[in-house]
C-alpha cells in the first residue's frame, strides 16, 4: 500500500508543479495590477483636484426638484447660477436617483462608469492583445486605472458625470458594426434569435441615437455614418434619438418645449467660454483674445475648416480598414468644435493613445523582416510591397519611435494636466498673467486636440468594419477579426 501510495505521488508531481506555476504567475499578475490601480490612485490624487461630486449634486438636486411637482429648468443648484442643462430625456434616465441620497447617487454613477470603461477598453483592446498574445483580462486589469488616472477619467468620475456612460453607448456601435460585418460573411445557423441578433450587429447606431438624445454633441457621429455611407447605422441613429425624443414629448410635454424653444439657446447657463477647464477651440480662442466671449467669426472659420478635416481624415481611416480610428477623429472633432468642452468631455484622447500605442508596435512589428502575406502585411500596419511583400527596415530600433513617444507625451499630458496651475477667469485675472508660456499650459490640452484632428495615423487594414475591400478580404480568409 504504501509503495502505490508513493507512486500515485509521483504521477501528481508535475501537476503540483504545474499548479505552483499557475499560482505564482497569477499572483503575480495581481500584483501587477494592484500595483498599477495604487500608482494611477496616487496620480489622480496628486494631479487632480479635490473633487465632491459637484456637478451630481446638481443634477440630483434637480430631479429632486422636478419629482416633487417644479419645473425641472427652472432649478439652479444652491450657492451656483448653474441649473440642469441636459435634453428632457436625460431627466428622464436620472429621475431614479431622485429615490437615493446625492453621495450613494455619486457612488453608483461612478462604479457604472467604471464598468462601462472597462467593457469598452475588454472591446477596443481585443483585435490588439489576440495578435500579441497577451491575455485580455490582465490587459483590461491594467488600462483602466490608467484610464481612469488621466484628467477625463478622473474629472467625470470626480464631478459625478456621465462622459464615460455615453463614451460606451457610443464604442458599442463600434462593435456592433464589427460583428455586423463578420456575421455578414460567416453566418452560424446553431444561434439562438436572441444571440443572432445581438451578434449580428444589426442595431450598431442605436448607441449613438441615444448618446445623442441625452446630449447633442455626438450627433456629429451621425454625420460621419451619412458621408461614409452606413446607412443602415445611420438610419438606426437617427430613428433612436428622433424616438426617444418624441417620447419625451410625451411624457414630459412641458420640460420638452421648454427646452427646445429656450433653454438649448441659453449657452450662458454653462458657463463663460473663457473658463480654463473649456478646452474647446472657442475656449482657446477666447482666452487668446483674453476675452469672456468668443471671436463669433473668427470661430466658426477655423471650426468649418477643422470640422472638415476631421471628417474627411476620419471617412479616410475608416476607407483603409480602420474604424476606431474613425471613430476616434469623429469623437476628437466634436470636442474641439463644440462652444463649451470642459476637460472631462474629453473622453476621446483614450482611443487616441490607444491607437497610437499600437501603431508604435505595428511598426516595430513590421520593421523585423519582410511580410509575406496580404493579410499579414494589413495587420503590421500598410499594404504589401511588390508581390505581396515588404522590404526589411534597416533602422529597427527607431521604427514606431515617433509614435509611441507621442503615445506617451499624450498620457503624461492629460495625466499631468497642466491647465490648472496657470487657471486664470476674466475680469480678475487675464489669461497672459504668467506669460506666453502660462497662456500655453492653459490651453495645451486645447492645442492637443486640434494637433490629433489633424495628424492622429490610422491603421491601414487594422480593424476593418466592412470585408468589401482587398484588406478586408484577406483578412477574413485568414481568420483575422
Amino acid at each position: 500500500m504504501p509503495a502505490t501510495v508513493g507512486r500515485r505521488m509521483d504521477r501528481l508531481a508535475p501537476i503540483r508543479r504545474v499548479t505552483r506555476r499557475i499560482d505564482r504567475r497569477t499572483a503575480l499578475r495581481a500584483g501587477v495590477v494592484a500595483t498599477v490601480a495604487y500608482a494611477a490612485w496616487l496620480a489622480a490624487g496628486a494631479f487632480g483636484r479635490p473633487y465632491n461630486f459637484f456637478d451630481m449634486k446638481i443634477y440630483h438636486g434637480a430631479v429632486v426638484w422636478w419629482a416633487n411637482g417644479n419645473e425641472l429648468y427652472e432649478f439652479i443648484a444652491p450657492a451656483t447660477t448653474l441649473g440642469f442643462t441636459y435634453p428632457p430625456f436625460g431627466g428622464l434616465v436620472m429621475l431614479p436617483m431622485a429615490l437615493l441620497p446625492v453621495d450613494a447617487a455619486g457612488w453608483l454613477n461612478a462604479l457604472a462608469s467604471i464598468g462601462a470603461l472597462a467593457l469598452v477598453l475588454a472591446g477596443l483592446l481585443r483585435p490588439v492583445v489576440d495578435r500579441l498574445g497577451w491575455p485580455l483580462w490582465l490587459t483590461v486589469a491594467i488600462a483602466t486605472p490608467l484610464a481612469l488616472a488621466i484628467e477625463p477619467g478622473r474629472e467625470t468620475l470626480g464631478y459625478g458625470q456621465v462622459n464615460l456612460l455615453l463614451f460606451a453607448l457610443i464604442m458599442a456601435d463600434l462593435i456592433g458594426l464589427r460583428w455586423r460585418a463578420r456575421r455578414g460573411t460567416r453566418f452560424d445557423p446553431t444561434d439562438g434569435p436572441l444571440r443572432r441578433f445581438v451578434f449580428s450587429g444589426a442595431w450598431a447606431g442605436a448607441g449613438i441615437g441615444l448618446a445623442t438624445a441625452v446630449k447633442l454633441t455626438p450627433a456629429l457621429f451621425i454625420a460621419y455614418l451619412l458621408i461614409t455611407r452606413q446607412w443602415r447605422a445611420a438610419a438606426t441613429a437617427v430613428g433612436t434619438a428622433i424616438g426617444v425624443t418624441l417620447a419625451s414629448f410625451a411624457f414630459v410635454g412641458t420640460e420638452s418645449r421648454a427646452y427646445f424653444g429656450s433653454v438649448l439657446w441659453q449657452t450662458e447657463r454653462v458657463g463663460a467660454a473663457d473658463m480654463t477647464p473649456n478646452q474647446s477651440l472657442a475656449g482657446l480662442l477666447a482666452r487668446l483674445y483674453d476675452s469672456i466671449e468668443t471671436p463669433g467669426l473668427l470661430w466658426l472659420a477655423f471650426a468649418v475648416l477643422l470640422l472638415a478635416l476631421g471628417l474627411s481624415r476620419a471617412a479616410s481611416a475608416r476607407a483603409d480598414g480602420d474604424e476606431l480610428t474613425a471613430f476616434t477623429l469623429v469623437g476628437l472633432t466634436a470636442n474641439v468644435i463644440s462652444p463649451i468642452s470642459w476637460s472631462h468631455h474629453l473622453v476621446w484622447v483614450i482611443p487616441a493613445i490607444i491607437v497610437l500605442a499600437d501603431a508604435a508596435v505595428r511598426r516595430r512589428e513590421a520593421s523585423r523582416g519582410p511580410v509575406q502575406r496580404a493579410s499579414q502585411a494589413s495587420s503590421y500596419g500598410g499594404p504589401p510591397g511588390v508581390n505581396g511583400l515588404r522590404p526589411p527596415i534597416w533602422y529597427p530600433t527607431l521604427t514606431g519611435l515617433r509614435h509611441g513617444v507621442a503615445a506617451l507625451g499624450l498620457y503624461l499630458l492629460f495625466l499631468i494636466s497642466p491647465i490648472w496651475p496657470y487657471e486664470h477667469q476674466l475680469p480678475e485675472v487675464s489669461h497672459y498673467q504668467d506669460g506666453l508660456f502660462g497662456a500655453l499650459m492653459e490651453n495645451s490640452l486645447a492645442v492637443a486636440l486640434i494637433v490629433l484632428v489633424a495628424a492622429l495615423p490610422w491603421r491601414p487594414g487594422a480593424e476593418p468594419a466592412f470585408y468589401t475591400d482587398r484588406f478586408g478580404r484577406a483578412l477574413l480568409a485568414h481568420g483575422r477579426r
